[in-house]
């Protein structure tokens, strides 16, 4: 791919009113062009020292701040290109004129991520990096923010280019079989690729073994609350809460659509579904609400079954235990406060809690029952957890391709053909990183950066 050779500008702080406001240019003349428009009484631009802050004046036409001014100079910046930063008072039109005050003398508005292609594109980022970016900056949970930095620190690249290492020395132990053929290696190589090819299928499967644990890490566990009418399941979502979001009367039917909230517990995502309450109906709003339910279960990763224990079941409780079979089910007990009545010994669920939403009986223990489900699932304890889609898709490629050399190599077929399928496992890993000039995968990351990243 071709490198970006111009000055490019933009805003790299939240448009607002605030302390101070970032505007970054990237490019081989960005130190003339500050020059032109920040003084000090000691230095010019041209003169700064790398990385060090100075105190001046941005001046240009009738535009004036006092501000900070520092430059990175390449390769050492961010992008790896000559950088300059303006550090000015935080307001929205000074910004803004600031920010037009470069592009009349020269810079090109940068386009949504474009100062991170230019680092990928100089060699100082991979995508799966650029892409643990994006985790950081979207973060919404601890976990999350881990997830990413570990992409950001290329703890995945290290382990994508060792993979390549080792693909890269099995073809060049093909090359030399197939030049060299009086030397007689063919058994030789076709058993030590075949083993290799083994090791890196079974790293690659573990790598997707990751992916469920992943997925909890960035789109969160669903919780359903699921129950007929006046079980509590309202009340419920706001313990869950700490605060009161869904209204709960002992009217029934109060709940007639699904109600989404997410909470964090202990770094982890978990997003819950407050649904309406099963029963036969003749009112079509509700009956709509209670079917929307009802598909709610196909998406769910956790259904917290609710029953009022105050009282005996019914058929509507038993309705809703036919339709739960075979899903991840904890039964939540609720009113424990009160006398019980429910016989619970005889249903079919293996993780049961008493709980009360009146006096907060169990709630945190019900968290913790959550905590454990979420973790249960870091299957490997590795330290390379894969989050992203595009890495899932490319590592379940490479590893197809993989299962391919592997039964080439077990019925000795052609070495040449055996090298193809290589290269391929080659080139689906590289497609993580970037190295595979995959353009099309390059420009649809970086255009999920915001400007000014």
């Amino acid at each position: 791919m071709e490198k970006i050779n111009k000055n490019i500008v933009a805003i790299s702080t939240a448009i607002g009113n605030g302390g101070i406001s970032i505007i970054r240019m990237s490019g081989p003349d960005v130190r003339n062009i500050a020059n032109k428009v920040f003084f000090t009484k000691k230095i010019s631009v041209l003169d700064f020292e790398p990385r060090k802050l100075y105190l001046g004046t941005f001046c240009y036409e009738n535009i004036k701040d006092k501000c900070l001014c520092v430059y990175f100079k390449a390769p050492f910046s961010y992008t790896g290109e000559d950088m300059i930063e303006f550090q000015c008072h935080g307001g929205i039109t000074l910004t803004n004129k600031i920010y037009e005050s470069l592009v009349n003398l020269g810079c090109t508005p940068a386009t949504k991520g474009e100062f991170s292609k230019i680092a990928f594109l100089n060699g100082k980022l991979s995508l799966d990096e650029a892409e643990g970016i994006i985790d950081i900056i979207n973060a919404e949970s601890e976990s999350e923010l881990k997830a990413g930095f570990d992409l950001l620190q290329g703890n995945l690249k290290k382990q994508v280019e060792c993979l390549q290492n080792r693909l890269t020395e099995l073809l060049a132990k093909i090359e030399v079989t197939l030049d060299y053929p009086e030397e007689d290696l063919e058994i030789e190589t076709y058993s030590n690729i075949s083993k290799e090819l083994q090791k890196i299928n079974d790293e690659i499967m573990k790598l997707l073994e990751t992916a469920d644990f992943g997925r909890a890490i960035k789109n969160g566990t669903r919780i359903l609350i699921y129950g007929r009418t006046n079980a509590g399941k309202s009340s419920l979502l706001n313990s869950l809460l700490s605060y009161n979001r869904a209204i709960v009367t002992d009217i029934q039917g109060t709940t007639r659509d699904t109600i989404e909230e997410t909470f964090e517990y202990k770094g982890f995502k978990f997003v819950l579904i407050d649904t309406a309450g099963i029963r036969k109906t003749n009112n079509l709003v509700e009956e709509l609400g209670i079917n929307r339910s009802k598909e709610m279960i196909k998406s769910a990763d956790i259904i917290l079954f609710v029953v009022d224990g105050s009282k005996e079941l019914n058929n509507d409780d038993y309705d809703i235990i036919n339709t739960l079979t075979d899903k991840n089910v904890i039964l939540c007990v609720n009113k424990s406060d009160l006398k019980q009545k429910a016989k619970i010994e005889s249903l079919p669920y293996k993780t049961i809690i008493k709980i009360s939403t009146s006096t907060g009986e169990n709630i945190e223990k019900l968290k913790e029952l959550l905590y454990q489900y979420v973790i249960s699932k870091n299957v490997n304890n590795n330290s390379n957890i894969i989050t992203n889609t595009r890495h899932i898709t490319a590592l379940k490629s490479a590893f197809d391709y993989c299962n391919e050399a592997i039964k080439n190599t077990e019925q000795n077929i052609d070495l040449s053909l055996i090298a193809i399928d290589i290269k391929n496992i080659w080139l689906e890993l590289g497609n993580i990183t970037g190295n595979s000039d995959n353009e099309q995968i390059i420009d649809d990351i970086f255009s999920k950066f915001c400007v000014g990243k």
